[in-house]
């Protein structure tokens, strides 16, 4: 069923971001599909046309390896000419009622562009495996419902959501963030501050791009940190149960 859907994976990556090839690498094992059926488009130099997007099932986004969608993130100059563009994208997913499942980056930038509040916050930082939530919501959701009341998911942020979207529903939460996870009332749109698209292999391949992340928040050196990670394979069922929903 996977193999036939067309897949579009918006990303937030430098041209030498390492992750970026990896990042498909992960949406195509979660997704149980191929890189080839994923294709993808820089959020930083471009925007989809309307072409692109009539002839994508369901748009991807996942994490950004440098870039924040914090409300203190200035819109006023130049430079920050992408993340306009890249907040229009995500009014315009919404209005389409375009299939959409948004992870980490996409999680703040979906919630930020349709009303809702992303702070930077060292203190609630979460990197690594974490323990979640199910909301009551969540429960009855079609795609959260599965996963039990507590589950794990891999984490790697210090932006997060302090402010849901008015036509948002929490699904999942955390001790140290409350939202963690919702889904837009008004559209095919989940978002979720983890990673469901990574495993504990992804997620530690990809700290080990970033080795000085991990210092920054525990203290610890990678390979300290590295045992602390654990396999989730409640949260990696999710995008296909996902494409599942919407699709059918």
């Amino acid at each position: 069923m996977f193999d036939s859907i067309r897949y579009l994976l918006l990303q937030v990556r430098n041209p030498d971001d390492p992750m970026r090839s990896h990042e498909v690498e992960c949406f195509a094992r979660a997704l149980q599909t191929t890189p080839a059926q994923i294709s993808l488009l820089d959020l930083l130099r471009e925007q989809p046309t309307d072409g692109q997007l009539s002839q994508t099932d369901v748009v991807l986004l996942g994490g950004s390896g440098h870039y924040s969608v914090a409300d203190e993130t200035s819109l006023a100059e130049p430079a920050e000419e992408w993340l306009r563009r890249a907040l229009d994208v995500m009014r315009d997913l919404r209005e389409r009622r375009q299939p959409t499942f948004a992870s980490c980056w996409g999680f703040q930038a979906m919630a930020r562009a349709i009303g809702g509040k992303v702070v930077h916050d060292a203190s609630r930082a979460e990197i690594g495996t974490h323990e979640l939530t199910l909301t009551s919501s969540g429960h009855d959701d079609p795609v959260f419902g599965s996963l039990g009341n507590d589950f794990l998911g891999q984490m790697g942020h210090e932006d997060h959501v302090i402010e849901l979207p008015a036509n948002a529903t929490l699904l999942a939460s955390s001790d140290k963030v409350t939202h963690q996870a919702y889904r837009l009332d008004d559209a095919p749109i989940y978002c979720t501050q983890f990673h469901p698209e990574l495993n504990r292999k992804d997620l530690l391949r990809r700290l080990d791009a970033y080795p000085e992340y991990i210092r920054h928040l525990t203290g610890m050196s990678a390979e300290e940190f590295a045992p602390t990670v654990k396999d989730s394979p409640e949260t990696e069922a999710l995008l296909p149960r996902f494409v599942r929903h919407v699709m059918s």
